[in-house]
């Protein structure tokens, strides 16, 4: 089997495994207990808070570890929002292609608590301009959050020019996706999130990055661990694993990404040029090194990938997490395509550590493209 769904999760890698295996079993204390065996565990902390902070730019203070993405999104926009002293009802910022995650968080913030909120538009390519995100910030703007990578079309923001663009307003950047093929440090974001299981590390630990002094309002209440920010037992195994793999992430990502990038190109234009009616949905230059996408005319995407998988090819029409939809993609309807256009859509999100063989994949998805439109 070719798995090629890598920017809905992969496998935890060994490292990450063998690293996490101590606090699985006999280093099991609780890191706020004030005995010895509390106290190790508090220090296997310290160093993953540490080592995420030193790939991330950022102080080891800053670093707030949730049970992954979708928590750090909403704890980076509502915290900072709700944070934000005197601007209530006050003024969220956002994209139409952002993650259900981002998205849903703003409607909450705008229907639970009145804020008002400006969800922008981007080009063809699923681009926003950085001028646009400029004009919409307002003197009552609390939070402007913006996805460094998509996940749908794999299209790149300019992330360094619409923190210029919004420098005095705090900018959360989602950054699941770029992790580990996208620079992380010195984006300009006042709040950075990430999910381990895009980088090697499982599923349930992620961190937000929030700079300095910056306001935030906890969304989980209790304990007071994370510095206040985010109360309940840390998941010192979790944490332990997700540092390594966003700092063994780091240290491949130039390797990896051009590895990356040969792969995908060889791919995209073979498709293009073999399948009839192909076209790729996001910016063709300016996109995830492993990330292809398409949509294919005269099909059904479902029905593409029934094909791939009964030729040993494994992958995905979008987002995981909102599988089972019968909604058409907010990202590709953002981007202009009607409904019908949005159905036919496949992506492929290749492995960091190995590329498929470009031209064999191109030739599988051809003959898959070709037994739909035919019936057979």
């Amino acid at each position: 089997m070719l798995y090629l769904d890598h920017a809905a999760g992969g496998p935890v890698r060994r490292e990450v495994l063998e690293a996490m295996a101590p606090f699985l079993t006999g280093r099991f204390g609780n890191p706020s207990s004030v005995h010895t065996v509390g106290e190790d565990i508090a220090r296997a902390l310290t160093d993953a808070r540490e080592r995420a902070a030193a790939v991330l730019g950022v102080r080891p203070g800053d670093i707030v570890f949730t049970s992954g993405g979708t928590e750090a999104n909403n704890l980076a926009i509502a915290g900072i929002a709700l944070g934000a002293r005197g601007r209530r009802p006050g003024h969220v910022v956002t994209t139409a292609v952002e993650h259900e995650s981002v998205l849903a968080v703003c409607r909450y913030l705008e229907r639970m608590h009145g804020y008002d909120l400006d969800i922008l538009t981007v080009d063809a390519e699923g681009r926003i301009d950085p001028d646009a995100v400029a004009r919409a910030v307002r003197d009552d703007t609390a939070v402007v959050s913006v996805g460094y990578a998509n996940n749908e079309i794999g299209t790149v923001q300019d992330i360094d020019a619409i923190a210029r663009a919004v420098a005095a307003v705090p900018l959360h950047v989602d950054a699941v996706q770029a992790a580990g093929w996208l620079p992380l440090s010195g984006t300009g974001a006042a709040a950075i999130s990430i999910a381990g299981h895009k980088i090697g590390a499982p599923q349930g630990i992620g961190l937000l990055a929030v700079r300095g002094r910056l306001p935030l309002e906890p969304l989980l209440h209790g304990g007071g661990q994370e510095r206040g920010r985010r109360s309940g037992t840390q998941n010192v195994a979790g944490a332990v694993g997700l540092a390594l793999a966003l700092d063994l992430a780091e240290r491949e990502r130039a390797d990896a990404a051009a590895r990356a990038i040969t792969a995908r190109q060889v791919f995209s234009t073979r498709v293009l040029a073999t399948v009839p009616g192909a076209r790729l949905t996001g910016d063709p230059d300016r996109r995830l090194p492993g990330h292809a996408s398409f949509v294919f005319a005269a099909t059904s995407g479902e029905a593409v990938l029934l094909e791939l998988e009964r030729r040993g090819i494994v992958t995905s029409s979008g987002s995981a997490c909102a599988a089972g939809s019968d909604e058409p993609s907010h990202v590709l309807t953002a981007i202009g395509l009607d409904a019908d256009a949005a159905r036919t859509a496949v992506r492929f999100s290749f492995d960091r550590a190995a590329p498929p063989d470009a031209a064999a994949l191109a030739e599988a998805v051809s003959a898959a493209v070709a037994a739909v439109r035919s019936g057979s």
